[in-house]
């Protein structure tokens, strides 16, 4: 089956820059693109989208949000096969259906004050947390959020199984897709009780957990193609603290994330959590299998 890259729109910036990533990556990977708009989204009414259209933007539709958006992506990636839906439901629950079918789902985080920046969108939050395939937050600076190669490199974070990990191989894929470096960065911490200032009590254990984190690397790098340029690194931190110094670095950060058994199905961890409020590029959460 040849599945597509989706993506939410609602007329706002931030969407639009999710619709030029959409579009790119269906264009590296031969797919094609299903723009989403669901009619019960709380519609951006900037006058940036109103202009677009030349309507006022209390006459902007949904066709129209939608027709903009294919005309970007076509603009864009004119040998990729647009396809578009108007759904009359909540946009998190249309995406969340969208992802059983997809290659990948992308979304622009959208915030109208600082504090809800500082927030997130939920409707990223919610779709990040609950897809079955993986997803594209499409955050950070502008000259990250939609373009590729800005900064060089990929980065993964390595978590706590690191054997078949699906966000390692997600990462692998965009690296060589892309053309760009591999980083993997797994972050380690001594426990309180070996941070003593004693050299002959707190060395030894430190030793021992970066190790841990070194061997933890090199089990989830171990399949990796031939010829892919991959930059190992262990540092001593908190995981999140770890991934968002990285993404200041990186054009796309991929963390993944594992389904836990309940009515929710997959929920964010703290490290996804905390890198999808605080990453300085886009981030890529990748479900991970039980």
């Amino acid at each position: 089956m040849n599945l597509p890259i989706v993506v939410g729109v609602d007329g706002s910036e931030p969407s639009l820059r999710a619709v030029d990533r959409a579009a790119d990556e269906a264009a590296l990977r031969g797919a094609g693109l299903r723009l989403v708009y669901a009619s019960l989204w709380e519609r951006y009414e900037g006058g940036l989208f109103a202009h677009d259209v030349d309507k006022p933007s209390e006459d902007v539709t949904g066709e129209d949000i939608v027709a903009t958006a294919e005309s970007r992506a076509r603009r864009r990636q004119p040998g990729v096969r647009v396809t578009t839906d108007l759904p009359a439901e909540a946009p998190e629950y249309a995406l969340v259906r969208e992802s059983r079918t997809a290659l990948a789902v992308v979304v622009g985080c959208r915030g109208r004050s600082s504090v809800t920046e500082a927030l997130l969108g939920s409707v990223s939050v919610m779709v990040a947390a609950h897809a079955h395939c993986p997803v594209f937050v499409v955050r950070g600076s502008h000259d990250t959020q939609a373009r590729s190669r800005a900064r060089g490199r990929i980065v993964v974070g390595v978590g706590e199984k690191p054997t078949g990990s699906a966000a390692v191989r997600f990462a692998t894929e965009e690296a060589l897709l892309h053309g760009v470096p591999l980083e993997a960065v797994r972050a380690w911490r001594r426990p309180v009780h070996a941070t003593t200032g004693q050299p002959l009590i707190s060395g030894e254990p430190a030793h021992l957990y970066e190790q841990q984190a070194t061997e933890a690397l090199e089990e989830a790098l171990r399949d990796l193609p031939e010829g892919l340029p991959v930059q190992r690194r262990t540092v001593e931190a908190h995981a999140r603290d770890a991934l968002v110094a990285a993404s200041r670095e990186a054009d796309l950060l991929v963390v993944g994330a594992r389904r836990r058994h309940a009515h929710l199905g997959l929920q964010l961890g703290r490290v996804a959590h905390g890198v999808l409020h605080h990453a300085a590029c886009p981030v890529v959460v990748v479900p991970e299998p039980d």
